[in-house]
């Protein structure tokens, strides 16, 4: 099957966790608030999973805004909307704002021990109550200037960047986590909201995530599930990264049938990476029988930063970026 990426349980590793994770077809564990309490304690939960698989893709939700799962002691980053009101007034500005983001965002992350974050959102802020501010822009051209830029810098910062949900979940009414969602507009209107996508995916992201929006115009499936749109990310915008599904317990996957059948057609549709969030969910995600696929495994391997890099600490450093960030965006509020 694709490789799987499990959500745990509980501040410190359990035994039926510490089990999951050592199968082999569990390439992967993302953390959430559940699991943080602060650096000290984040510090010796890592170490728990690293030794039971070094290799391990250990992943995390830091967007910025309402999306932070890391929270005490660690840097308060803003959504990316605040970045796009700061275009509306000086363009060069939210340039400068938005390497920022993604250098506190990046050095920030890694330096509490992930391999990455699920970011950046390419999503265009096209109303979605559940997108809103995590969006850049709701100009697909302005939120792919922001998205490539902050592509670029978080991956200089090494970490490799998730560009999500694609194809666009940021002018869908329904929210995801909660319902089926369906994208009724013009396919004019779709395909506008795959520049983002198409830039990020030119600035060198390495991976993309799914969402679980359908577009009938294109494929009666979720588009994670859908074969179609996989083959446009391929083919038509050139992506070789890894290509993650959104949650599988989300409710707009749903209608693929059970669990089992949700993870068979997200693996048929060409997905490499399969999020299995809720512990409850892992045991039957793991009982199915779809085998690993050596070339998705060998994509979500690549994810994980290898090469040592040079994490800025010094306490003046993390203080003037902050304070930079901080000024360009109250420039913005007061504009």
């Amino acid at each position: 099957m694709s490789a799987l990426m499990i959500g745990i349980d509980g501040v410190t590793l359990e035994a039926d966790a510490r089990a999951w994770i050592g199968d082999p077809r569990v390439a992967g564990v993302i953390l959430f608030a559940r699991n943080i309490v602060d650096r000290a304690q984040l510090r010796a939960l890592i170490a728990q999973i690293r030794a039971v698989k070094p290799d391990l893709l250990l992943a995390v939700d830091q967007e910025g805004g309402r999306v932070r799962r890391l929270r005490e002691g660690f840097v308060r980053i803003g959504p990316l909307g605040e970045i796009g009101a700061l275009w509306e007034r000086d363009p060069s500005l939210a340039r400068r704002a938005t390497r920022l983001h993604a250098e506190l965002m990046a050095y920030d992350t890694r330096l509490a021990g992930f391999d990455f974050s699920f970011a950046p959102v390419a999503d265009v802020a096209g109303g979605n109550e559940c997108i809103g501010d995590r969006a850049f822009h709701a100009d697909p051209e302005v939120a792919a200037r922001l998205v490539a830029l902050y592509v670029e810098r978080q991956q200089a910062c090494g970490m490799a960047a998730t560009l999500k949900h694609f194809p666009g979940h940021g002018a869908v009414e329904a929210d995801t986590h909660v319902a089926l969602a369906v994208d009724q507009r013009p396919l004019p209107a779709v395909v506008d909201d795959l520049l983002p996508f198409a830039a990020g995916i030119e600035a060198g992201a390495r991976a993309v995530m799914m969402a679980h929006v359908i577009v009938p115009g294109i494929d009666p499936l979720p588009a994670g599930a859908s074969r179609a749109w996989i083959r446009l990310l391929r083919q038509t915008l050139g992506f070789r990264g890894a290509i993650v599904c959104d949650d599988l317990a989300m409710v707009g996957s749903h209608g693929l049938g059970d669990l089992g059948e949700r993870l068979r057609a997200h693996h048929d549709a060409g997905c490499d990476l399969l999020l299995v969030c809720k512990p409850d969910q892992v045991e039957t995600a793991l009982a199915s029988e779809l085998s690993l696929r050596r070339r998705s495994l060998a994509r979500v391997r690549a994810l994980r930063q290898r090469r040592s890099i040079r994490l800025p600490s010094a306490e003046h450093w993390w203080k003037a970026s902050w304070d930079t960030l901080q000024s360009l965006l109250e420039q913005a509020e007061r504009a």
